[in-house]
């Protein structure tokens, strides 16, 4: 590899660690603009493993934001990423499409002042566009939990 591409792979790094933050801070702040414009036009969310629905995200932001605020203090930490990237014809190596895999805890805080705590992973799909990498998807896979 040389080092042109090396430096273009830490700045796509950099990018794709500022997109799962970005749909971090739009989560837990209830910014269901800024959780839109994560996503391609066609981008897909799945939040059946941890209780919820699936579909394009157009419609699950619906979804996220009648029933976040239940839990009016939010605070996902995601960590331990796993970058792979993929060329066009799926072959690992540096090119226009990620998948992130991700741990999370997530504290959350219901209005009655209980606190609720679920931990699991996260499986991401990125695309480069011509607005920079967004989400094609977003798997949710809950681990576990715990309240009171």
């Amino acid at each position: 590899m040389t080092q042109r591409v090396d430096l273009a792979t830490v700045m796509d790094r950099f990018a794709l660690d500022d997109l799962i933050t970005g749909y971090a801070a739009a989560v837990d702040e209830g910014d269901w603009n800024a959780y839109r414009g994560l996503f391609t036009p066609d981008g897909r969310a799945d939040y059946r493993g941890s209780g919820g629905i699936e579909g394009p995200a157009a419609e699950v932001v619906e979804w996220l934001s009648a029933t976040l605020p239940l839990f009016p203090v939010r605070q996902h930490l995601i960590v331990n990423r796993r970058v792979r990237f993929l060329d066009p014809g799926g072959y690992p190596e540096t090119g226009d499409r990620a998948d992130i895999g991700a741990d999370y805890v997530n504290p959350m805080r219901f209005a009655s002042g209980e606190d609720f705590v679920c931990g699991g992973r996260y499986a991401f799909a990125a695309r480069r566009t011509a607005d920079g990498w967004r989400l094609a998807s977003v798997v949710v896979d809950e681990r576990w939990r715990r309240h009171g």
